[in-house]
C-alpha cells in the first residue's frame, strides 16, 4: 500500500537551493547521522515519486496518439506546467526540512517517534 501525503510541495518552506545545516539540529530528531540521512533519503525518494506521478499525469493530456509511435507536441501550457515543477525544491530538500519540522513518522521496530507522517 502507498501512503498518501496531503502535502503541498508548492507551499513547502524548503528553500531553493542548498544550504548549511546544523547536523546536531538533525541528529537530535532521531539519535544519529546515519539515521538521519536514511530518513531523508527514504522520504526523499518517495516525493520525489509523487511529483513525478503528478507531472505525469498533467503532461499525459498533451499526448497525441500517431498510430504505433506517440509522440508529444510543446505547446505553451505543457511548458508553462514543466516550468513550475523545475523550480520547486528538490527532494531532499523539501525531506529535509519536514525532519526538521517534524512531519515525519519514523518507526524502528519497537522505537516510534510520533510525527505527522509516516515512511514506509
Amino acid at each position: 500500500m502507498t501512503p498518501t501525503f496531503n502535502l503541498d510541495y508548492k507551499k513547502s518552506k524548503a528553500p531553493k537551493t542548498t544550504i548549511t545545516r546544523d547536523m546536531n539540529e538533525l541528529t537530535s530528531k532521531v539519535g544519529n547521522v546515519y539515521e538521519a540521512v536514511a530518513i531523508i533519503s527514504k522520504r526523499a525518494n518517495q516525493i520525489s515519486a509523487s511529483l513525478k506521478r503528478e507531472l505525469d499525469n498533467k503532461l499525459q493530456d498533451f499526448s497525441v496518439d500517431r498510430g504505433d509511435i506517440e509522440e508529444t507536441f510543446e505547446n505553451k501550457e505543457q511548458i508553462e506546467i514543466s516550468r513550475s515543477y523545475e523550480i520547486l525544491p528538490k527532494a531532499t530538500l523539501i525531506a529535509t526540512q519536514e525532519l526538521i519540522d517534524n512531519q515525519i513518522v519514523c518507526s524502528n521496530g519497537s522505537n516510534t517517534s510520533h510525527r505527522d507522517e509516516m515512511l514506509r
